[in-house]
């Protein structure tokens, strides 16, 4: 979505997105999720009920049982558009996503904003943090 640049960013986002996917009885990558991130990283949703904070393994818990039990089935959330800014090793990409499935036997859709803050370790880009909102 951005520039040649930013092509491991570009990666690393769609497998963020990817590991969620359970459509054809897939299983979410979760223990993808925990590489991608520094071990101290965070996610973050703002709504209007407030602020919510996790670790990543509080933040997949309870995702990781509604992707499993049946209670979300044939899920998954994309990126539609993506502004990435990179300054030496750090970075941040603004990001716009849908997400659709099947919410206790209910269509379910949605879309959102996040905020990914990224450092390169290495040869490889970590996320720091996940900051996000649906709309």
């Amino acid at each position: 979505m951005d520039e040649p640049k930013h092509v491991g960013i570009d990666e690393l986002t769609a497998a963020f997105y990817a590991a969620f996917d359970n459509r054809g009885a897939r299983l979410p990558k979760m223990a993808e999720v925990r590489r991608m991130f520094l071990p101290d990283g965070r996610v973050t949703r703002v709504s209007l009920d407030g602020v919510e904070s996790w670790t990543v393994d509080e933040f997949m818990a309870p995702r990781i049982t509604m992707l499993t039990d049946g209670t979300l089935i044939d899920f998954h959330e994309w990126e539609v558009e993506a502004e990435t800014t990179v300054l030496g090793n750090i970075a941040n990409r603004q990001s716009r996503y849908r997400k659709a499935g099947t919410l206790r036997g209910a269509p379910y859709c949605g879309e959102g904003r996040k905020f990914v803050q990224l450092c390169r370790v290495g040869d490889h880009w970590r996320i720091i943090s996940v900051l996000w909102e649906d709309l």
